[in-house]
């Protein structure tokens, strides 16, 4: 009886949604992975441990260039998991019978929240106060305290905006995909798909990247000196 609520509970879309359960598996893989990898680790690597490495080398490279080596380093595993976890729930959404997690506007908004929080959060940490300054724009005076809340209230509007338009950028273009092959499948069942299909597989890493790069881009304005 109990094992039998147990699965009602997991298979029952209304107690656990769609996008809550692939989002987990997607996590599950993503630890077992690493899991395996750290156990069977060399010092030449190849095979899963060449590719995971390559990925990492990029990400980490891409947050150096942007934030820093002080900084970089310390966001880097944010980064580079919110990357991995994307990429990998794209592809999911790729196989039939499998659905995206990134295809549902709540797990893109319970990734692009962290973001904001944390660019803020970093803000403080590496200017203290003086964060302030970065919603003031270039020209700091009395004169200029007009010029000074119009940037400020220009900044913070904006700076509420990011988790929204990285919420629905992900959202929009994963969801299309979506459609574009039901659609297609549907008119020509094996050409058109085939050939979206393999278009698919590149949205779904540009998608990927472009949230990480937006989220490095952030949290690098966030810490760089104010001019």
């Amino acid at each position: 009886m109990e094992e039998k609520l147990l699965m009602d509970i997991i298979i029952n879309p209304e107690v656990i949604p769609p996008n809550v359960s692939y989002g987990i598996l997607a996590s599950v893989i993503m630890i077992a992975v690493g899991l395996a990898i750290k156990s069977s680790i060399r010092l030449v690597p190849r095979g899963l441990q060449n590719f995971v490495e390559v990925v990492t080398e990029a990400i980490l490279k891409l947050v150096d260039d942007n934030i820093g080596h002080k900084w970089g380093r310390q966001l880097f595993p944010f980064i580079c998991t919110i990357f991995i976890f994307i990429l990998l729930c794209n592809f999911m959404g790729l196989i039939p019978g499998f659905a995206s997690s990134t295809s549902n506007i709540n797990t893109n908004a319970a990734m692009a929240v962290p973001v904001f929080l944390l660019t803020h959060y970093y803000g403080v940490r590496a200017h203290g106060i003086k964060y302030l300054y970065h919603f003031l724009g270039p020209i700091r005076s009395i004169v200029a305290l007009p010029l000074m809340i119009m940037m400020f209230v220009i900044e913070f509007i904006g700076h509420l905006a990011r988790p929204l338009t990285l919420t629905v950028r992900l959202f929009g273009n994963m969801t299309a995909k979506h459609y574009i092959l039901m659609v297609l499948a549907i008119i020509s069942p094996w050409i058109l798909p085939t050939a979206i299909l393999a278009l698919g597989v590149l949205v779904s890493v540009v998608q990927a990247f472009v949230f990480a790069l937006l989220a490095t881009l952030y949290l690098a304005g966030a810490v760089e000196e104010a001019h």
